[in-house]
């Protein structure tokens, strides 16, 4: 399967979101909240530094629902701000 590259408002939005989820994280380490989430460590990983840009939407209900984070916040601080 081929993908369509991402766009540059795509890449910069999936960095917004793992900067949100690792500051979310806090102290607390990659693999306790990968546990709770449901998925790996590496899967985490690739969604904070942004070389997963687009997770699954479940896979991002799930890390929000370990973290304490709503839905709904995620959106609005991941959004793209137009000046």
């Amino acid at each position: 399967m081929v993908r369509t590259p991402l766009t540059p408002e795509e890449r910069e939005r999936g960095e917004r979101l793992g900067r949100l989820l690792r500051d979310a994280r806090g102290g607390r380490s990659m693999t306790e909240v990968a546990a709770a989430a449901g998925i790996s460590a590496e899967t985490l990983r690739k969604i904070e530094t942004g070389r997963a840009p687009t997770p699954a939407f479940f896979t991002v209900a799930a890390l929000a629902r370990a973290l304490g984070l709503s839905m709904d916040d995620l959106v609005e601080r991941c959004a793209l701000v137009v000046a």
